[in-house]
């Protein structure tokens, strides 16, 4: 029998029909993949509109044409999906999500950010929105109730990008200061007292601000010049000033120059020179600095660096992320690296669950755009819309419908057209459809 999938707007590889032929009475088999710009594909159907859908166990009795079906996609949508017990995914309940679910009410959103417990959105009007935990005023709409669907935070304008750790948040502003609420006793909030903001402060000092990350209870600032300042916690030495004391305003991370992107871990900073290489300072015991060492001799003997360290062997590096004692980095090839803690859940993505002192690929990942680490995950975004992930899978936070933990990369279920994507404590976040 002659089966024919017509593509109905859209194409299946570069034509619009596919055929093959079917013993009669069998099962159609393997079902050709469909793409439309602007659309979600739904899947196979009996009929043009409407009708049946049809799977890879359908059999068949005659000469038959499916239809694909779409579904339109609305400009910048949210999807989360794990652990839920706060409402951190932002569908209105408390129930984790072993599969992604559409955060409730966003749209025209351009940039996201998970943290510990909360989701943030960027719309494109430069408002932000914060759902889930609102432990120390988090959500930064002046209570502390948790929200289960997506609140303004108050009082922000004219925001260009957004950051999220665990108990503190960032915000900067096209005017290039930076803005931060949350959990404030170690002055992660960077305005020189130690008051948690249930509302956004202005943090200290800092102007022509081009980017900024947070860590767990400290935050980070890419200056236009190239320079790298750092505020809050630094029991760890993860403020990168030489010291391990804690600054409630910023101070310069000493010797960086030339630093095109930077980002947070749990306790250790990491930032990506314009020569491609990884720089990285704090917390060091499970190999989270990639020098190939744990301890140094500046950080009193301690499992940590107080001054900055090159991560052994990374060049041509176009994007970092630190996950909670992991760092990843992507490189112009398409291949993602990761070093650190890997222990228990095989958030390192080489199929094993061993630390690693130097980066290790992440295995079968290429034709990748972007990372993110997680508290014990990592996700990747591939040029084709899909997701990936791989570690702790234990509330469901890799997104492939089970609670089995993952030792290499398995795709997200469900997940097309997405452009950018950040993990949260134990649920992962991505942006469908946006700028």
């Amino acid at each position: 029998m002659k089966v024919t999938f017509k593509a109905n707007g859209g194409k299946i590889g570069s034509k619009t029909s596919k055929s093959k032929t079917v013993v009669k009475g069998k099962k159609v088999g393997a079902l050709p993949t469909a793409k439309r710009s602007g659309y979600t594909f739904k899947g196979w159907y009996t009929k043009k509109s409407g009708g049946k859908k049809i799977t890879k166990t359908t059999k068949v009795t005659k000469n038959t044409t499916y239809w694909a079906h779409w579904k339109k996609l609305v400009p910048g949508t949210v999807w989360a999906w794990g652990y839920n017990k706060n409402g951190q995914l932002g569908d209105g309940t408390g129930t984790d999500r072993y599969t992604p679910v559409q955060v409730s009410g966003l749209t025209d959103v351009t940039a996201i950010s998970g943290g510990g417990a909360t989701g943030y959105a960027l719309k494109s009007d430069g408002t932000v929105w914060a759902w889930g935990s609102n432990l120390f005023g988090g959500l930064g709409d002046g209570t502390t109730t948790d929200r289960y669907t997506p609140v303004r935070v108050s009082g922000l304008t004219n925001i260009t990008a957004i950051s999220s750790g665990y108990h503190s948040v960032y915000a900067l502003k096209s005017d290039g200061t930076v803005w931060a609420w949350g959990y404030n006793g170690s002055g992660g909030l960077g305005d020189g007292i130690l008051n948690d903001g249930y509302t956004p402060v202005r943090v200290s000092g800092l102007t022509d601000v081009t980017a900024i990350s947070a860590g767990h209870d400290s935050g980070y600032a890419l200056k236009k010049d190239g320079t790298v300042w750092a505020w809050g916690w630094n029991y760890e030495g993860q403020l990168g000033d030489g010291t391990t004391t804690d600054r409630y305003t910023p101070v310069r991370v000493s010797g960086l120059t030339d630093v095109t992107a930077i980002s947070g871990g749990g306790y250790s900073g990491y930032a990506l020179k314009s020569d491609g290489t990884v720089w990285a300072w704090g917390y060091n015991r499970y190999g989270q600095l990639g020098d190939g060492l744990t301890a140094h001799s500046d950080c009193y003997g301690r499992d940590c660096s107080l001054l900055p360290v090159q991560v052994s062997g990374l060049t041509s590096v176009t994007a970092i992320s630190g996950g909670d004692v992991s760092g990843y980095a992507l490189k112009s090839d398409g291949t993602v690296w990761a070093w650190g803690y890997n222990n228990w859940y095989g958030q390192l993505g080489d199929g094993t669950k061993t630390h690693r002192y130097t980066p290790v690929r992440v295995s079968g990942l290429t034709n990748v755009t972007a990372i993110s680490g997680g508290d014990y995950s990592g996700y990747a975004l591939k040029s084709d819309g899909t997701v990936w992930a791989w570690g702790d899978n234990l509330f469901g936070g890799l997104g492939d419908g089970t609670k089995t933990d993952r030792y290499t990369p398995v795709q997200v279920s469900g997940l097309t057209n997405i452009t950018a994507i950040s993990g949260g404590g134990y649920s992962g976040y991505a942006l469908q459809g946006g700028s």
